[in-house]
């Protein structure tokens, strides 16, 4: 009888554990995810071999369950998001997935054309605009933009990227004006939108929308990427490396593993991303020697200095580069002595 017992109460926590695994909470879970080495994922025709490894970092991110949700609030470099932090109002997994792997795509893009003109490589591009990609709830963009709306200029003025016009909005301050001409179905319209501090980011202001670069590139040398299921930007910077080194003869990496993390646009200017301790935590569990952070031209709560602080916090020994270009990484590679074998 106490066997039978035991039994039923053994059942009913299984029983009870399974239900509460399907219990989706109002948040997702992020926490440090992969060092990812490019050499596999990106071959240049004809592309000089590398002795070290260039790799872009992830963050994994699930939805929160109760017993997610209390295993991250006992675990060091887990974060606990809400919903609207990941996803937009009413996007399914499918079309944040989407979302994801199109802004890939756009920092690929910059990747290749960053690298190869720095190369002095064979490199053309044609420009078919600027468009929305996704619309943050509770910001001045919100009603005004939609998904799929063609932005033609900003206060009058052209960009040739989604970058450089998210430059130009990002120099205003909360309170500001920004009059953008846009096009949808066919139709072109003006809105004009006044900046608002994001919620989460109070240092930082914006009318709350995401933009991607259409265009199509050609190069010479040929380029292929089988990068797959990984979205989002901030892997540009590592790309424009690894390809860059692949079309130059001097191998960059000296034997020295790594890592890194930041966007890139064509130009090979290197932008802020999110995750950057996660990223670090990520990149010292697998082993890297150096690992380049965005500086932000020095501001105060840069990525780079949130780098440096997350390394000191769980006594790493990899060197944290402070970068705000392409060029600043290779400048950097370039004064590495090689590593002895």
């Amino acid at each position: 009888m106490l066997r039978k017992k035991h039994f039923s109460w053994m059942l009913a926590i299984l029983i009870l554990i399974a239900v509460l695994s399907f219990i989706k909470l109002p948040y997702y879970i992020t926490k440090p995810g992969e060092a990812t080495e490019l050499a596999s994922l990106i071959k240049v025709e004809g592309g000089y071999p590398e002795t070290g490894s260039l790799s872009l970092m992830t963050v994994k991110v699930g939805p929160a369950n109760p017993f997610t949700y209390v295993w991250a609030k006992m675990h060091s470099y887990y974060e606990i998001v809400p919903d609207e932090s990941i996803k937009e109002e009413g996007e399914s997994d499918k079309e944040y997935m989407k979302r994801q792997l199109q802004m890939m795509q756009s920092s690929q893009e910059n990747a290749i054309i960053a690298a190869y003109q720095k190369a002095g490589k064979k490199v053309s591009y044609s420009f078919n605009g600027i468009y929305a990609s996704s619309v943050v709830e509770n910001m001045p963009a919100k009603g005004k933009i939609e998904v799929g709306d063609k932005i033609i200029s900003a206060d009058g003025k052209n960009y040739q990227s989604a970058e450089k016009l998210i430059d130009y909005i990002s120099s205003k301050k909360a309170g500001e004006k920004v009059t953008l001409k846009m096009e949808r179905d066919e139709k072109e319209k003006r809105v004009t939108l006044t900046l608002k501090q994001f919620p989460d980011e109070p240092d930082r202001a914006g009318i709350g929308v995401s933009l991607y670069t259409d265009r199509n590139v050609k190069v010479e040398p040929d380029i292929d990427f089988k990068i797959e299921n990984i979205g989002g930007p901030s892997a540009g910077l590592m790309m424009s490396l690894e390809i860059y080194n692949q079309l130059t003869k001097p191998d960059e990496t000296k034997g020295y593993d790594i890592a890194g993390t930041g966007t890139i646009d064509v130009d090979g200017k290197v932008g802020p991303i999110g995750g950057i301790d996660q990223k670090v935590v990520a990149a010292d569990k697998a082993g890297k020697d150096i690992f380049f952070a965005p500086n932000q031209n020095g501001a105060s709560n840069s990525d780079y200095k949130n780098a440096v602080k997350t390394a000191k916090d769980i006594d790493s020994h990899m060197k944290i580069v402070p970068v705000d270009t392409m060029q600043d990484a290779i400048d950097y590679l370039n004064k590495l002595k090689a590593r002895s074998t």
